[in-house]
């Protein structure tokens, strides 16, 4: 399992994904599951994956692969208009792989099944997120829904969803996903450090700042333990259940 998260802010995007894999409590692995293009001045493009390693793999190569000479680009990131055609594209590349490696025909429920991430912005249009199937369609955020996740979700929601604000600054929005992960990673051993972090300033068009955060990374200490405190010292604060007599059920 995995968790990755996007967030849609008034200022940009800010992307994050763990890098743990495993088949089992003796074969745990690190790899990346965040992958980004740029053409500077044109277009920036961020993917996060979950699921089936070689699934999810061989989508990210089949991309690599179409988009590094102009001969091969055919289709490619790069030629796509928009951000809703490069979600096309690559719903329709995680479909392709499924429906190759299955051998059966494209099944949600399959083992090769993955689900994905894709935000960025192509100039002239707008920033733009999308959760991507594996049937290969999709769905966008928007005001209503200004964060998507993948993966191990559950843990993490429900700080994204009391703490989220759209015109929050990148560095809130970065310890606001902190918390997520840190809740993600407390409560599920298939989710774990380091985490990848890409940051997205709305018309830039450039890839902007980047960080993996490691296992040993003050800041995330630091936030870490000052929420499990800040949320004892919350819990103190509320008054106890008061356990008063009942009334009899009538008819007794």
């Amino acid at each position: 399992m995995t968790y990755c998260v996007g967030l849609l802010l008034k200022s940009g995007l800010v992307f994050m994904s763990d890098t743990r894999t495993n088949a089992g409590i003796d074969n745990i692995s690190t790899y990346r599951k965040m992958q980004s293009w740029c053409v500077p001045g044109e277009r920036f493009i961020t993917l996060m994956t979950a699921g089936n390693l070689a699934t999810t793999q061989s989508v990210v190569s089949l991309l690599e692969e179409r988009s590094k000479a102009e001969s091969d680009r055919n289709p490619s990131i790069f030629e796509q208009p928009s951000m809703f055609r490069v979600a096309q594209l690559v719903g329709n590349t995680l479909r392709e792989v499924i429906e190759t490696q299955s051998g059966e025909g494209q099944r949600a429920d399959a083992t090769f099944s993955a689900t994905m991430i894709l935000g960025g912005q192509i100039a002239p249009g707008p920033m733009r997120l999308f959760l991507i199937y594996p049937e290969g369609n999709f769905i966008e955020a928007s005001e209503d829904t200004p964060f998507l996740q993948i993966g191990e979700t559950k843990y993490g929601r429900p700080i994204l969803l009391r703490g989220f604000d759209p015109e929050m600054s990148f560095p809130e929005a970065i310890k606001l996903l902190l918390l997520s992960f840190d809740s993600t990673l407390k409560a599920n051993l298939s989710v774990g450090l380091p985490f990848d972090l890409q940051v997205y300033e709305k018309d830039s068009h450039e890839i902007g700042y980047r960080n993996r955060i490691e296992p040993d990374d003050a800041y995330y200490h630091a936030v870490s333990d000052g929420w499990s405190e800040a949320l004892r010292e919350a819990f103190g604060r509320i008054p106890p259940y008061e356990m008063k007599d009942q009334d009899p059920p009538s008819g007794t």
